[in-house]
C-alpha cells in the first residue's frame, strides 16, 4: 500500500487494515461545485452530495476543488475528500484509441498536457524504449497500448510513453510467445499485422476472418494491398484516391510485398489475438460493403462479382487486390 493511500485511510478514521475501494473521479475544468458533488456521490466517494457541497461552501474551499483526475476512496467524509484533493496533485486523463498513431497521439498530448509535439516524437524514437519492445521501425509505434491513462499533469513525454509501453507489456499474453514460433513471426511482425487488422476496423464477427485474408496472402507471397497502410504512408486520414495507391513509401503494401517496416498504429489485445489466431479460411480477397460488414472471396472473379453486387463500395476501407 502506498504512503498516499495509507495516509488517506488514516485521515478517514480507519487504519490500513480496513482497505477501501479506490475509484477514479475526474473533475472537469468547467464543473460547478454541484456537479462535482453529484459526481463524488455517483462514484460512492461521499454519501450525501448536498452535505459535501455545503461543507465546501461554508468554509469557502471552492478554490481547493481543482480540475483533474483523482483516485479517491469510497465512503469518505467531506473533510477527507477536501484533504485528498488539496494534498495530492491532480492527474490528467489521456485516452489512447486503438489505431491511433504516434503522430496523432503527439497532437493529443499537446492539447491535453501542453507537451510540445516534437518532444513526444523524440520520446517515441528513444532507442532504449525501442530496444525494449524489439521495434524494427524508428519509433515505438504499435506499443503504446490503447486504453485510458491517468498521468501526472507535469509528466514528461518520455515518462508517459514509458507508462504506455509498460501497459503493453502487461497486456501481452505470455502464451502468445509460443504462438509466434508456430506462425514463424517475430513479435514486431505480429504487432504490425495486428495494427493492420485493427486499421480495417472490423467488427467482432469479422476480425478473425480479416486476419485470415492477410495470413493467406502472406503465405502465397501476394501483396497485402491493405488500405490502412496507404493511409499511414500518406500521414492523414481521408478517403483514398487512385493516385494515393502509388504513394512511394515502404509502408505502401500495394507496392511492396510482405509486411511493412513496422506497425501503423496501436492495436488492442483483441486485434493481437486475431492476428495470432486467424480463422481457417481460403479467402484471399475482401471488401467493405455498404452494409458495414466485410464480404470475402476465394477468387479474384468472385471478388469482382461481390463489388458489382454492392456498387458504391469501391476502394472502401479494406484490402482487396486489383492485380
Amino acid at each position: 500500500m502506498s504512503l498516499a493511500i495509507a495516509a488517506l485511510l488514516v485521515l478517514s478514521g480507519c487504519g490500513p487494515s480496513v482497505p477501501r475501494q479506490l475509484v477514479w473521479v475526474e473533475i472537469p475544468a468547467d464543473a460547478t461545485l454541484s456537479a462535482v458533488s453529484e459526481s463524488l456521490a455517483v462514484h460512492g466517494v461521499v454519501a450525501n452530495p448536498g452535505a459535501f457541497e455545503e461543507y465546501v461552501r461554508q468554509r469557502r474551499l471552492e478554490a481547493v476543488i481543482r480540475p483533474g483526475a483523482y483516485r479517491l476512496g469510497t465512503g469518505l467524509r467531506p473533510i477527507d475528500v477536501v484533504w485528498a484533493i488539496r494534498r495530492f496533485p491532480p492527474m490528467e486523463q489521456v485516452v489512447v484509441l486503438e489505431r491511433m498513431t504516434v503522430a496523432e497521439l503527439a497532437v493529443e498530448l499537446e492539447q491535453r498536457l501542453n507537451l510540445p509535439v516534437e518532444s513526444v516524437l523524440v520520446a517515441a524514437r528513444d532507442s532504449a524504449l525501442r530496444a525494449r519492445v524489439g521495434a524494427r521501425a524508428a519509433t515505438v509505434e504499435g506499443y503504446l497500448y490503447p486504453t485510458t491513462y491517468y498521468v501526472p499533469r507535469y509528466a514528461t513525454a518520455r515518462q508517459l510513453l514509458r507508462q504506455m509501453v509498460d501497459t503493453f507489456e502487461t497486456r501481452w499474453d505470455p502464451a502468445w510467445n509460443a504462438r509466434l514460433d508456430v506462425l514463424g513471426l517475430s513479435r514486431d511482425e505480429a504487432v504490425t499485422l495486428a495494427s493492420i487488422v485493427a486499421g480495417e476496423m472490423p467488427d467482432d464477427g469479422d476480425i478473425d476472418t480479416v486476419s485470415s485474408v492477410y495470413h493467406n496472402r502472406l503465405s502465397r507471397g501476394m501483396r497485402l494491398q491493405a488500405d490502412p497502410t496507404v493511409v499511414y504512408a500518406l500521414g492523414e486520414r481521408r478517403r483514398l484516391t487512385f493516385q494515393d495507391y502509388r504513394v512511394p513509401s515502404p509502408y505502401n503494401t500495394y507496392l511492396h510485398r510482405g509486411l511493412p517496416p513496422g506497425p501503423i498504429g496501436q492495436p488492442s489485445a483483441e486485434s493481437m489475438h486475431a492476428a495470432l489466431y486467424p480463422a481457417e479460411t481460403d479467402y484471399l480477397y475482401m471488401v467493405s460493403t455498404n452494409a458495414g460488414h466485410f464480404a470475402f472471396s476465394q477468387t479474384y472473379r468472385g471478388h469482382l462479382e461481390t463489388i458489382a453486387d454492392d456498387r458504391g463500395t469501391g476502394h472502401g476501407r479494406s484490402a482487396h487486390s486489383t492485380r
